[in-house]
């Protein structure tokens, strides 16, 4: 999609233009960015998103197209209005995404999960993927849900939460087939999926899969994530029931970039309390869009208590740098995922590890590919992720060297200051 070109974004190619090897060394170190003072356009270098022109969202926005919102509706109609010209979206409160309704307000065509489990209980049903009224009745319910709780974010947006306590509860922000957004300052809450589908085939015993990301980049370029928090918050994994010997799983991702999505920073967020929590390309068959794209940045970002995925990457050159990750004591699956023709760079994150969990678990081997990890501590000391995998996994060997250098660095800091810089600092501005 093609953008006009705001003020903002013309002085930021201008001064790319004027100034030799913008792409190729990193500046001192500037102040550190804060939402609360409405900086919203990336800085010179700071990662992928700023790379192409840089990143620079609704800056330039006049007042037509300048909006402050209270409600799920109000934003939505916010996001569409005006088209692609330059908007800024203030969020105020907490939205909910699904309107003051529950899940019975969405069911269609006799759905009930009753039924549902019924139907499909694979003592009687076997292994065949489901079918039949109650199946039919699931996904008509389920596209109920998805009209109400998914928002579409068009080009040359900037979303920020305003003040302390800006939330989307329950809603699922998607920036599709777009270029040149950016989202600060909010704290995403339960994305959840009223109908998960059962699916007998998937892993060893079968699975429960939703949909619905906190937050989806698909197909879009020039995006800067910065200072969230992404949480399952009132619904945690831990308290919903299982079905069929399976966990009832009715969240997705917290972040997830996918299908030909390129030029992404995502920095200073907090992911916390979640299972699958961020995937950088989503198939192994999507090479013909993912292929030469996927380019992800990731700084400063806090993982706390995250299962797996931070991220899983396939395809894509990914710069993970200065992230901390704090591990809890039970279901703890890996950090960093080698997937299919990935490239990731892992340089001086740090890690706290409980008693009993290895670091050979922080790298986890998907597919072949090279990784390069350099400079990363565990809990205070610095350990050679690479070589503990390979230790503990003498026949599924890692490959040394992802083939490339990052260049698009703004600051980089001694991992003994990470856990206190990105603990005190990362994630959405805190009630008080």
């Amino acid at each position: 999609m093609r953008r006009p070109t705001s003020p903002a974004r013309l002085m930021a190619l201008a001064v790319a233009a004027l100034t030799p090897g913008l792409l190729a060394a990193a500046p001192a170190a500037p102040a550190h960015p804060s939402p609360a003072r409405g900086a919203h356009v990336l800085p010179a270098n700071d990662g992928w998103a700023s790379a192409d022109g840089g990143t620079t969202g609704g800056a330039g926005a006049d007042a037509a197209h300048t909006y402050t919102v209270t409600t799920w509706d109000e934003f939505k109609q916010a996001l569409k209005d005006g088209g692609d010209a330059p908007k800024v979206i203030k969020v105020r409160g907490t939205l909910d995404g699904m309107g003051g309704r529950s899940c019975e307000d969405f069911a269609a065509g006799g759905y009930t999960l009753e039924a549902y489990l019924a139907a499909y209980d694979p003592k009687t049903w076997g292994t065949a993927p489901p079918s039949g009224p109650q199946e039919e009745a699931r996904a008509a319910s389920a596209a109920a849900q998805a009209e109400q709780v998914k928002a579409y974010v068009p080009a040359n947006t900037t979303i920020t939460g305003l003040g302390r306590g800006a939330r989307l509860l329950g809603g699922s922000l998607q920036i599709k087939d777009t270029d040149n957004v950016v989202v600060r300052g909010l704290t995403f809450e339960d994305a959840f999926d009223c109908f998960p589908q059962w699916d007998p085939t998937d892993g060893d015993s079968g699975a429960w899969n939703s949909e619905y990301d906190n937050l989806v980049v698909y197909g879009s370029t020039h995006v800067w994530i910065d200072h969230n928090t992404f949480t399952d918050g009132r619904r945690p994994d831990s308290e919903q029931p299982s079905y069929y010997g399976q966990l009832f799983q009715q969240h997705d991702g917290e972040l997830d970039v996918v299908r030909g999505a390129d030029l992404v920073t995502v920095s200073w967020n907090a992911f916390t309390d979640h299972d699958k929590t961020l995937m950088i390309g989503n198939s192994d068959s999507a090479g013909a869009t993912d292929r030469g794209r996927l380019r992800v940045t990731l700084h400063h970002n806090l993982f706390r208590d995250v299962v797996e995925r931070a991220p899983r990457v396939r395809f894509g050159q990914v710069d993970a740098y200065n992230n901390h990750f704090v591990v809890g004591k039970q279901g703890y699956a890996y950090s960093f995922g080698i997937g299919l023709e990935s490239q990731l760079v892992a340089e001086k994150n740090t890690f706290a590890l409980p008693r009993g969990v290895s670091a050979a678990k922080i790298l986890k081997k998907w597919k072949d590919a090279p990784v390069t990890v350099t400079g990363n501590h565990v809990n205070g000391a610095p350990v050679d992720l690479l070589a503990a995998h390979n230790a503990a996994n003498p026949g599924n060997p890692l490959r040394e060297g992802a083939g490339w250098t990052p260049v698009l660095r703004t600051r980089v800091d001694a991992p003994r200051d990470v856990p206190a810089l990105v603990t005190g600092k990362a994630g959405a501005p805190r009630r008080r």
